[in-house]
């Protein structure tokens, strides 16, 4: 069992569909000879050729567009936007027909394309570089929205997009690209769309959170456990769209407290879901309000100021202290 970075876990899991699904095939800018901005897609062309790995012009809107024909006569497109700040260039392509399809033609045409682009900051990057505007595309009735958190989750929810019949936004937090290693099983793995992983069992209260933010989530944890011996239960979402509520309320009311913890802006975003979920399923449950620690309601800061605009562990650490005390 090697031990592999994002990047590598999800290079594996486009060669692994690959060879197992010859109607597989990616394109995207940079992706073919370049193998990438981020090198996720190095060495797929000599290996498949350049009739599955296709290098395209600087064009979002036509990237998805082909890749919507592609998927309507039989192939099975992954295609690769740079950067999601750019993504927005093909929203027309994606609301108006992507996501529509299969109830335009009551279920007779399904659209079976993965659109991968890197999110969020950390990175030291430039403007437009490091968004996690997740919800933007959440937002969509007939959208999938999938964040994986670490290498192993990444290929096995990249396998399953890759299967899924309707098309996924599969979002990479590229903060965590090279960020750490995991092992990952020689043998392709696959995990459902839909359903979170509860990667810590608690019982004083629920922290809920997704892809590069399960890190700083994961340290706050440790370190209030240690502090105050609270016993905290996490819970990785994976995916945004479908949100697994089952899992998060189940949780909810066994802990009567919840944190969530998100990158992108605060109003409007995922944790606003979340916690109004939890008002709907769980409101007689709860023993605290529910918690957010976001990013702010300001566009992405440069480089120089993003570490004061990403929630921290700190942050997520108070937010967990105060909800307990409350």
């Amino acid at each position: 069992m090697a031990k592999l970075t994002m990047v590598q876990a999800i290079n594996l899991a486009l060669v692994q569909e690959m060879e197992r699904d010859k109607s597989v095939l990616v394109l995207g800018e940079d992706i073919g000879q370049d193998g990438g901005v981020f090198r996720v897609t190095d060495g797929l062309l000599e290996k498949f050729g350049k009739e599955r790995v296709l290098d395209t012009p600087l064009a979002e809107s036509a990237i998805l567009g082909t890749s919507i024909g592609m998927a309507m006569a039989g192939l099975r497109p992954v295609c690769e936007m740079q950067f999601c700040g750019f993504s927005y260039l093909m929203m027309g392509q994606y609301e108006a027909h992507a996501t529509r399809m299969r109830a335009r033609t009551h279920g007779q045409i399904t659209l079976p394309l993965v659109v991968r682009m890197p999110y969020g900051g950390g990175v030291r990057a430039l403007e437009h570089h490091s968004e996690s505007r997740e919800v933007v595309w959440a937002h969509l009735p007939g959208a999938k929205v999938v964040l994986p958190s670490g290498p192993r989750n990444a290929r096995a929810l990249l396998a399953a997009a890759i299967r899924d019949p309707d098309p996924v936004v599969f979002m990479e937090p590229k903060h965590s690209y090279r960020a750490f290693r995991e092992e990952v099983p020689d043998e392709p793995e696959v995990l459902p769309i839909g359903k979170a992983q509860v990667v810590q069992a608690g019982t004083d209260v629920t922290l809920v959170s997704w892809g590069a933010m399960m890190r700083p989530t994961l340290k706050a944890a440790a370190e209030v456990a240690e502090k105050r011996g609270a016993s905290i239960e996490i819970i990785d979402l994976l995916s945004i769209a479908p949100l697994d509520a089952a899992t998060i309320c189940d949780s909810v009311r066994r802990t009567g407290r919840c944190v969530v913890v998100q990158e992108a802006p605060r109003s409007f975003g995922p944790s606003s879901e979340i916690t109004a979920l939890i008002n709907d399923k769980a409101f007689l449950y709860l023993e605290a309000p529910v918690a957010r620690v976001t990013g702010y309601d300001v566009v992405t800061p440069y480089f120089g100021r993003e570490k004061h605009y990403i929630p921290s562990a700190g942050r997520v650490a108070r937010a967990i202290e105060e909800t307990l005390d409350y």
